[in-house]
């Protein structure tokens, strides 16, 4: 409702190892968001990156950058972060928005958890995301025997 186009940047982050690589990512990215685009008559762009959000933003051509928050921790992080960006691009705004109340404790790390220790996850995640978690499961517990 806000923007006629928005750019959902997936960083390669190799500090992290994400269950997901980056291309599986904005699959399930482009699939969830394809309903809420048409709804809206907004285009959605999927696009990873390396390096600085700001130079992503920058070579996108874009002019904002939207960050949520879920509680008051995430403020003084994403705080310090939009001020560094703006020292770097003064020209990139960066907007907060806040996450429905349902899902202000939720985190990746938490689903996750909850998920390999055999429950459902379906209240916190797409379907989508559900069915890609339990096919990866699979497949590592296949493996797994297979070793």
């Amino acid at each position: 409702m806000l923007f006629d186009h928005i750019t959902i940047g997936v960083l390669n982050n190799e500090q992290k190892s994400p269950l997901f690589t980056a291309a599986e990512r904005i699959e399930m990215i482009r699939e969830v968001t394809a309903p809420l685009a048409e709804a809206a008559g907004t285009r959605i762009e999927v696009d990873s990156f390396d390096g600085l959000l700001v130079d992503f933003a920058k070579r996108k051509r874009a002019n904002c950058i939207v960050r949520g928050l879920r509680a008051v921790s995430d403020y003084e992080y994403e705080l310090q972060m939009a001020q560094m960006n703006r020292h770097m691009q003064p020209d990139i705004e960066t907007v907060f928005l806040m996450s429905a109340d349902a899902y202000s404790f939720v985190s990746s790390r938490l689903v996750k958890e909850i998920f390999f220790l055999g429950r459902s996850i379906g209240q916190f995640v797409p379907p989508i995301v559900e069915a890609r978690l339990q096919a990866k499961a699979h497949r590592q517990n296949a493996d797994a025997e297979r070793a």
